[in-house]
């Protein structure tokens, strides 16, 4: 397993270095995919996406220097033939999948196909989350709602038995303080992370490493 769970992209040398020692070679060398799904459950989703590409918003992510960059798209994915998508992500090294609505990509990533091949991708690939799609991967998913799934529809996979709690007293969130995210964790029965936008979680069959040049909290249930 090669999972890098960042809150805002690839914000820092440090979080950059441990992605480059998951890849196993230097970003320019490497191929990744990226995933929008998660963005078209927010408002101004399609314009989100267009800048969270080209790099003009946030920290870098996309526009990182990949040797080659391709979409994928999970909601096109039950359409098309499979061996189309499966042999794209059979040679790539990254998968990049950006933030939005937990919900959303939840139900996109097991309509798509996506869930049953990650197993096996996971020890090939380097699977680069950002905000929701690092939540996914948790015991811990939100939504907003903007989107006609079930009310009690999964909000997140379960592949690390842990919650992550990103974007840590960002001036966009108010509601993300240390203390409303430690009266969250209290509700939750798994060890939750709450990272700021400096801070990633790599995750590999050796353990947990909080990668960081920003600030976290770790609470226990």
């Amino acid at each position: 397993m090669k999972l890098l769970l960042t809150s805002a992209g690839i914000s820092n040398a440090s979080i950059r270095n441990a992605l480059i020692e998951l890849l196993g070679k230097p970003v320019a060398e490497a191929n990744a995919l990226f995933v929008p799904t998660a963005i078209y459950g927010i408002p101004n989703g399609g314009d989100i996406v267009r800048r969270v590409i080209n790099g003009t918003l946030g920290d870098p992510f996309c526009e990182l220097g990949w040797k080659s960059l391709g979409l994928l798209e999970l909601t096109a994915l039950p359409s098309i033939k499979r061996k189309l998508w499966v042999d794209m992500l059979q040679e790539t090294d990254a998968l990049l999948v950006g933030g939005g609505d937990c919900q959303y990509l939840t139900y996109w990533v097991q309509q798509s196909g996506l869930t049953e091949l990650l197993p096996s991708l996971l020890h090939k690939m380097v699977y680069v989350g950002l905000s929701a799609g690092s939540m996914i991967m948790t015991r811990y998913g939100t939504t907003y709602g903007h989107h006609t799934l079930p009310a009690d529809y999964n909000k997140s996979l379960g592949v690390v038995d842990f919650a992550i709690h990103p974007h840590l007293d960002h001036e966009w969130f108010p509601d993300n303080s240390l203390a409303s995210i430690e009266k969250l964790a209290a509700t939750i029965p798994v060890p939750s992370y709450a990272i700021d936008d400096q801070t990633a979680i790599k995750v590999t069959d050796v353990g947990i490493e909080v990668i960081t040049e920003g600030h976290w909290k770790l609470f226990n249930p």
